[in-house]
């Protein structure tokens, strides 16, 4: 079943739902008996799931399996495509949320599946070359795992609140009752690096929406705290190995 109580048509493997989002929509956490292919055909899309928090532009798509918790948010308006593909008939088997990425020839066939009108076997085709062109993005992706440490998970509720807050690891420290040590290593330890590159993860996942709304760079790199374009630039490119601009655009 998919998730508004509807099962897929006989002939169709793969299930294609279209959902617009307004500004600050949240879609709350939940499960889905089938596999989830999120992509955000206009906007940006940020994802969340226990392992982490990915932010889509239309470039990007996020492979959620089975069973795993996740919800939705939209920082601007958006239109969301979600595909739900019954286990029991996919060959893929990623067991952790995927980014993927989202060139032409997937989106165009997206749009096509969304076609309810398509007879059997046309449907049948494309939902077979879909799956052949899903390839996966890591580098690209930008990452900012929750801690579970209760105090340094109070420190990253503050700053995914507010990415400008520049409070070093020892002022956090006073205001959650835990010392700089203490906290660096509860944010490497629970999300796999430090916490200055985490902080910088969420600087620049708070400036994706940002960018994709068309926002300049300088106006961006003021809004999620950095002093000068060409260290948000700087910082964009260590973590994602793209340029800003070079993020959205269509992987080739």
């Amino acid at each position: 079943m998919s998730r508004d109580g509807h099962a897929p048509k006989a002939s169709a493997a793969i299930l294609v739902k279209t959902r617009g989002l307004a500004p600050g929509n949240r879609i709350d956490r939940h499960t889905h008996g089938e596999h989830q292919l999120a992509w955000a055909r206009s906007g940006v899309l940020s994802v969340a799931a226990e392992a982490g928090t990915w932010v889509l532009p239309p470039t990007r798509a996020l492979w959620i399996p089975a069973g795993v918790p996740h919800e939705v948010m939209a920082s601007g308006r958006a239109t969301m495509r979600s595909l739900y593909l019954r286990p029991e008939s996919c060959p893929v088997t990623w067991p952790a949320p995927q980014p993927l990425s989202a060139g032409p020839l997937l989106a165009g066939l997206i749009d096509h599946l969304a076609d309810t009108n398509l007879n059997p076997q046309r449907r049948a085709r494309a939902e077979a070359v879909l799956i052949d062109v899903l390839e996966p993005v890591n580098r690209a992706t930008i990452d900012a795992p929750m801690p579970t440490d209760e105090r340094a998970r109070d420190v990253a509720r503050a700053l995914r609140a507010d990415p400008t807050d520049a409070r070093s690891l020892a002022q956090w420290g006073s205001h959650v009752g835990a010392s700089a040590r203490t906290l660096a290593r509860a944010f490497r330890a629970d999300t796999g690096i430090p916490f200055g590159r985490w902080r910088t993860a969420v600087r620049l996942q708070a400036a994706l929406p940002h960018l994709a709304a068309g926002e300049s760079v300088a106006r961006v790199a003021r809004r999620v705290g950095y002093g000068t374009p060409s260290a948000f630039v700087a910082a964009f490119h260590r973590e994602t190995g793209l340029t800003p601009g070079g993020y959205f655009r269509n992987p080739e």
